[in-house]
Parts: C-alpha cells; structure tokens; sequence
C-alpha cells in the first residue's frame, strides 16, 4: 500500500520542526464561488502555489492546463523547492485544489508531497497561528529542483480515445450526478453534456466532509465498484481539479494506477467528434 500523503495538523507541525518543510497555498477559486481575499489569512511562512498563474499552460484553450515539464521546473525552482524538499500543501477551502496541487508535483517527480487534511480551517481550529501575508520573496533560496515526469499519471484526449475501451482501463468522472447523465447544464459554455462512454460516476463532494475527506473506511465503500485496483484508473471532471480529489483519495486507499485526464470535460466537451454516452 502507498505511504499516506495526508496529513494531520499535527504531522505538519512535526514536518515543519524537523524537516523544514516548505508550505505552500495552493488555493484556487471555486467554479461560481470566489475566495475572500480581502482579508487573507495564511499558515505561517506560506508561499503562494499559482495553479492558475506560474502554473498553467496560458497557450492552452482550456482553465489551468498542465504546463511543459521544463516551465514547471523553471517556476518551481524560483519558490524555492529543491530536489530532497518536503512540501505540505493546503488550500483556503479546506480540501479542493491542494489535491490537485499534490497530483502536480508527483507526477513531475517529487515524491516528499503532502496535502493538509482540512486545509486552513483545521490549522485554524486547532488554534495554530495565521498571517496575513506570503513568505517575502528575499527570504526564498532559489531550488535546485529537476522535473522528472511520471508518464503514467497523465493521460491526453489522443490517449484517452485509444483507452476507454480497453478492458484494462477504468475512467472515473469526478462530476455531479446531473453532468454526468446530462440532465444538468455544463457550467462552461459550449460543452455538450454527457460522459465518456463507460465511465463510472463518483461526485468528488460525496468524498467530502465538510471541509476534509470522509474517513477511509467511508471512501473504500464510496470507491467500490468504481474503482478497480487491478486496472488503471483514470480519473476526470470538467477542468482536472475535482479529478486530482479522487486520485489522492484513491492514493490513500492504496490504489497504485491512478492517472488523471487534464483537460476533462473542458476539453472532451467540447469537440463533437469525441463520443459521449447519457
């Protein structure tokens, strides 16, 4: 089984003591629901992790696209992460994008990642301080991190096309319940609606809650018959955020072929010559 990525308040703090380990903010807005930045609190020390900034192909048509192995490197390198760091990552909602964050850096090859169990509101609860501010940029090191990308976590529309009937193979859609059978609008203009064609549905928020993972026992029940663990498992949703919610939950059950489709729904949506089921 794969060693847990993540972690209670209390392994943070230990992390942090001993390791020195990096925190990072990975917060992104919520489809129709934005954060509160306009009194920001933080974990101490915090870099801010820019999924839709640094780290987003901006040449891609579609919302906060992988970027080159070579761009992630350049950037992750200039917030300070080396080869042998340790990284604790967190978002502002709880759980959402740190998944997605953690999904990023193992499939580039680092291997020391881990996501806060509740994000910033456990740290809160637990009465641990907060600021209101990022680490000053004079006091990051540039690392000396090299990307080193794990194929097999990232799967393409062209790989995708060739993958979803091979009995080898399972695709998870991490939308709701409506997107999924079509019987509610895409939140995205100009997408169809519908499913890949034999994929199984698993709405990343009956995974949740509040704002941390239901317990393991919980998520083994909620994965069965979904998931299988002698396949590979290729998990979606409409942009590859909620995907990354399923694939760490599915890490943490000990799942090992776990892969996730970039460019979802956004993308496989969107053309008309990709089939979908209803």
């Amino acid at each position: 089984m794969s060693s847990a990525a993540i972690i209670s308040t209390d392994h943070a703090l230990q992390l942090i003591l001993e390791k020195d380990a990096i925190i990072l903010d990975a917060s992104i807005d919520k489809v129709n629901q934005k954060l509160d930045n306009s009194t920001l609190e933080l974990i101490p020390n915090s870099r801010f992790f820019a999924i839709e900034g640094a780290f987003s192909d901006h040449d891609s048509p579609f919302p906060h696209t992988l970027p080159s192995a070579s761009h992630f490197e350049q950037e992750v390198q200039k917030i300070g992460i080396s080869q042998d760091s340790v990284l604790i990552i967190y978002d502002r909602w709880g759980i959402y994008s740190s998944p997605r964050a953690w999904w990023m850096f193992r499939y580039m090859g680092l291997e020391q990642v881990y996501v806060l169990r509740g994000g910033l509101p456990a740290w809160k609860a637990a009465g641990l301080p907060v600021e209101d501010h990022y680490l000053e940029e004079t006091a990051v090191h540039p690392g000396n991190f090299k990307a080193n990308p794990r194929k097999e976590w990232l799967v393409s529309k062209e790989q995708l096309l060739s993958l979803y009937q091979d009995k080898h193979v399972q695709v998870i859609d991490a939308r709701s319940s409506g997107r999924f059978h079509g019987t509610a609008a895409e939140p995205r203009p100009g997408l169809r609606s519908g499913h890949i064609p034999g994929s199984k549905n698993l709405p990343f928020d009956t995974l949740m809650d509040g704002i941390d993972y239901k317990e393991k026992e919980e998520l083994a029940l909620l994965f069965d018959g979904k998931t299988n663990p002698d396949k590979r498992n290729i998990f979606t949703c409409g942009s590859g955020v909620s995907a990354a919610i399923l694939a760490l939950a599915a890490h943490e059950l000990g799942i090992e072929q776990i892969a996730v489709y970039d460019g979802s729904w956004s993308e496989w949506g969107a053309d008309p010559n990709s089939p979908i089921e209803q």
